[in-house]
């Protein structure tokens, strides 16, 4: 059967009308691509360590972070993209000032996290 082209409203995905948080698995679509939309408002908060059994690509949609991939320390900043490798842990943290926005893509139908923190 052929895929026909498909819409998602920000109310089926978005947690906030403030701010970008919120996701929608790759199965939505019947795709290998998943979407996190991740803010982190506070400085020095973000995610907990942890990895997938796939590769994640991050988008720095809003701000200045430290990421954390494998034994690597990354600073990033608004309009950078950033790859993780399948298996590598990450994690990453919101460096200010003021928001830390991003859009992360994962290569699979469904989401699969180990945390490790």
């Amino acid at each position: 059967m052929e895929k026909q082209p498909a819409i998602l409203d920000r109310s089926d995905w978005c947690d906030g009308e403030d701010f970008w948080q919120g996701e929608f698995e790759g199965r939505t679509f019947g795709t290998q691509a998943s979407v996190m939309f991740y803010t982190v408002n506070e400085i020095g908060k973000g995610t907990t360590l942890h990895k997938h059994p796939y590769d994640e690509i991050f988008i720095m949609r809003k701000g200045n972070a430290l990421f954390t991939i494998g034994n690597q320390e990354i600073r990033a900043s608004e309009g950078q993209v950033l790859f993780g490798p399948a298996n590598i842990p990450h994690k990453y943290i919101n460096l200010g000032p003021g928001p830390l926005e991003t859009i992360d893509v994962h290569v699979t139908n469904v989401f699969i996290q180990e945390n490790l923190d």
